[in-house]
């Protein structure tokens, strides 16, 4: 009954026939009706997405819904708002935009009511390519297409490769001495005290450091611990609720793990942005949506400051940032072969072995990853080079005027918001009109 009142009071509210209502009350009127339907939010693979599509009646009454937004959108002259109404403009039509891509997909997928779905090749499902792209954009919050992705996933990978061949010339060692060397017990640790230890030493490196990068903030203590078995996942270490935790899996630990893990996943990446993020004023429009895209991305751009901070100490530790970057970067082009191209695993595969030096054991891991958990593995390379976009482009317009703790403090402050948003804000605040 509470939602079909607040439907009813919010449908009244959108068809008035009266002049428009100004653009607070427009605003209230759209949280009310979105907080009152059933949207489903991003699951952990597209087989329970569909699953999550609700009957007919329901997705006719969000068609209805936002087709009113979009709408009464025109309505607004976007220059005569204020910035906050702005920004919860832009960020009303990106997400009315995507709704209504979101219903389409849905309603035709009521019409197919396939018996059975692959849960591994979403390239073979009705309007697989269609779900793909729509889920792209909505994964990484940003207007792209799969090609485009592509595109950016193999200078990614080739990025990725070129930064370990430097470091590989660095140590002076020739490629089967090198990959020799990094495969060996030298680097592997099995004593879980010393692992906790090295990981807080870890965390004191950073926090006397942070200063260099950041303005002081209030932030509290991440903790750490040795992740429980329930909950380890095929990560080295992964964030939650203040506390970080590495994965041990009764397996040696690879000491190459512990700078660029705890800068992504604790200080300054996770722990340190959400911390700051509920400092933030946030509109209630802004309150309603959370991207992946920007959050993962923050914490895989804050691994390439290991040697400021002071956890990089020799080629080998930054080596292990640029290890797990490259498979990162694989997963790219790999997610859109698969899902997109309709690439069979031997496909993959043989695509995984050219780029991904030494690493055939986790190969299919990683191919299955991608198969059933699609666009997630894209946000981290996607979100880091957005942001490392904005710092070269800031950085040639203001030269010497450039400061990096300013900088750091505008994207921390906007990374609740889809990208294109986030730039301008990012953009404004130095002063200069963000490009396209």
């Amino acid at each position: 009954m509470k939602i079909h009142a607040a439907l009813i009071f919010t449908a009244c509210s959108l068809f008035n026939p009266n002049p428009q209502p100004s653009f607070d009350t427009f605003t209230h009127n759209f949280v009310i009706g979105y907080q009152a339907l059933p949207i489903p939010g991003l699951a952990q693979g597209y087989i329970d997405d569909l699953k999550e599509i609700e009957p007919k009646d329901t997705i006719k009454k969000e068609l209805v819904f936002f087709n009113s937004i979009k709408d009464q959108l025109r309505q607004y002259n976007v220059s005569a708002l204020s910035a906050a109404q702005r920004q919860d403009y832009l960020q009303i039509k990106f997400e009315t935009t995507m709704n209504l891509e979101r219903l389409e997909l849905e309603t035709k997928w009521l019409t197919y009511s396939p018996a059975t779905v692959l849960d591994d090749n979403m390239a073979a499902i009705p309007d697989g390519k269609a779900w793909y792209a729509y889920l792209l954009k909505r994964w990484l919050g940003a207007d792209v297409t799969p090609d485009e992705i592509f595109k950016f996933g193999m200078n990614e990978v080739a990025d990725a490769n070129t930064h370990i061949n430097l470091i590989r010339r660095q140590t002076g060692l020739d490629s089967i001495a090198f990959y020799r060397k990094i495969n060996s017990a030298e680097f592997l640790i099995n004593d879980s005290a010393i692992i906790q230890k090295r990981f807080e030493q870890t965390r004191e490196n950073i926090g006397s450091r942070l200063n260099v990068l950041f303005y002081p903030h209030q932030i509290p203590l991440v903790k750490i611990k040795q992740g429980p078995k329930e909950l380890v996942v095929h990560t080295p270490g992964f964030y939650r609720d203040g506390t970080f935790y590495y994965n041990l899996s009764d397996k040696p630990y690879n000491s190459r793990q512990f700078g660029w893990l705890f800068l992504h996943e604790a200080i300054p990446g996770h722990h340190y942005q959400t911390s700051i993020d509920k400092q933030e004023p946030h509109s209630k429009v802004q309150d309603l949506f959370f991207y992946v895209g920007s959050a993962e991305g923050w914490g895989a751009y804050v691994e390439r400051y290991g040697k400021e901070l002071g956890v990089y100490k020799t080629p080998y530790d930054e080596l292990g940032h640029w290890e797990w970057n490259v498979i990162r970067a694989v997963r790219i082009p790999l997610d859109i072969g698969v899902n997109y191209y309709g690439w069979t695993d031997q496909q993959a595969l043989a695509f995984w072995k050219k780029h991904v030096n030494n690493q055939d054991d986790i190969a299919m891991r990683e191919i299955q990853r991608v198969r059933h958990w699609s666009v997630q593995s894209i946000t981290y390379n996607y979100g880091a080079a957005q942001i490392a976009q904005w710092k070269a482009e800031l950085q040639a317009k203001l030269g010497d005027m450039f400061n990096i703790k300013d900088f750091h403090e505008w994207v921390l402050a906007n990374l609740s918001l889809p990208f294109a948003i986030a730039k301008e804000n990012v953009f404004k605040k130095a002063g200069i009109k963000a490009s396209n």
